[in-house]
């Protein structure tokens, strides 16, 4: 995938970190979840469609709570992660490869939309009028984020003076609490009714950390063999160097609640 306003046109691939991705990207607190259902979502009976699912976290960690739920992501490595770990765990969950641009359902098919550390990389001209169709009268589309916070914590922020060194293209640096982006296209078709931003600590041993560095855009998404070669081996040492065996790294979250017009 290529995006000019990221990482400056640099070419990434979420396909490549699979792997990692469903070993340590499943790292959502309670709270996380809990803010969703107290939203009234994501729950009881309810169709929801989630688009950049990934490895199926949400869907995967919300089922439980009774939604009937679809999961479509670009990358097809991703999906055939999501599809073993949903089975695995007994869950009758849809998977199935394809952008968010392609996805397509009958009018008012799902109650509720989510968009998941992804809204970024939508075309808003594109899926504002189709998500829009797709939902039911009164429907809700949920953009969720979570990120580190590097000027808060400190291992956050080695962490990435080493992606950046290795990877300076990288873009996604130096994030800070703020809302999470609301593409301006979607406001024609939904109302903006809540936007929340909250702290959150989430656990790491150093070798979820790093798993969890490797699986982001910047590391196992887009360097070649020799970068990541030399980014594992300098950003272990630095975790042994810096971090006891168990740590907390500060997180926010951050989420926009908009429903249909």
């Amino acid at each position: 995938m290529i995006i000019k306003d990221i990482d400056n046109g640099k070419a990434f691939d979420w396909g490549n970190t699979s792997e990692d991705y469903a070993k340590y990207r499943d790292i959502y607190p309670n709270e996380f979840y809990q803010t969703i259902l107290d939203l009234g979502l994501c729950k009881d009976g309810q169709r929801v469609l989630d688009i950049g699912t990934g490895t199926g976290v949400l869907p995967r960690n919300m089922y439980s709570y009774g939604a009937k739920w679809t999961g479509t992501d670009i990358a097809e490595n991703q999906i055939i992660q999501a599809k073993k770990l949903a089975s695995e765990a007994g869950m009758d969950i849809d998977f199935f490869a394809c952008p968010a641009e392609d996805v397509e359902f009958s009018d008012g098919t799902f109650d509720v939309i989510t968009a998941c550390q992804c809204i970024w990389y939508l075309n808003a001209e594109v899926i504002a009028p189709k998500f829009a169709r797709m939902l039911k009268p009164g429907g809700e589309f949920l953009i969720l984020y979570m990120g580190w916070l590097p000027y808060e914590d400190a291992i956050a922020g080695k962490s990435e003076e080493i992606i950046l060194k290795h990877n300076p293209n990288w873009s996604s640096y130096g994030d800070t609490v703020k809302p999470v982006y609301v593409p301006d296209e979607l406001l024609s078709y939904f109302n903006l009714i809540k936007r929340m931003e909250y702290h959150v600590d989430v656990p790491f041993t150093r070798e979820s950390w790093h798993g969890r560095m490797r699986a982001c855009r910047g590391v196992g998404a887009a360097m070649n063999e020799t970068q990541l070669a030399a980014w594992n081996e300098e950003h272990m040492k630095m975790l042994k160097d810096n971090a006891p065996e168990e740590f907390m790294v500060k997180h926010y979250i951050s989420l926009a609640e908009l429903s249909l017009k």
